[in-house]
């Protein structure tokens, strides 16, 4: 699925700062706890919880963020529909592992088990 550049630029500048926040508050209001989500966020990009702070004090985009990361081998098994783009589909490798993220967030906020988030086959 083809993103727009635009799409894709405005997805490289945001900060992972900017939408932490957004991220805690989605998994609590369903019950799920931060440390869940660091688990989630740790398995994908390898960052711990202090290398996550280290990038929201020094307001990292996510184009810095994933360049960074060492993204799971098991990351390309996330699949659906995130933010009206199927994962699959999109076409730049920033947008869509920001979408493997948002996907998995949106998954342990919808109750999934951690087995199934983190792709334990």
């Amino acid at each position: 699925m083809k993103t727009t550049p635009e799409h894709n630029e405005r997805i490289a500048k945001m900060t992972f700062a900017s939408v932490y926040p957004h991220y805690i508050s989605k998994v609590e209001k369903k019950g799920r706890t931060k440390d869940e989500l660091h688990q989630v966020i740790e398995w994908l990009t390898g960052f711990n919880e202090n290398k996550l702070q280290e990038f929201i004090i020094d307001k990292v985009t996510f184009e810095t963020f994933f360049q960074k990361a060492n993204l799971h081998p098991n990351a390309t098994l996330i699949k659906g529909v995130i933010c009206g783009y199927r994962i699959e589909e999109i076409e730049t490798p920033l947008t869509r592992q920001v979408r493997y993220l948002d996907k998995l967030v949106d998954e342990l906020a919808k109750g999934r088990k951690m087995e199934k988030i983190l792709r334990v086959t």
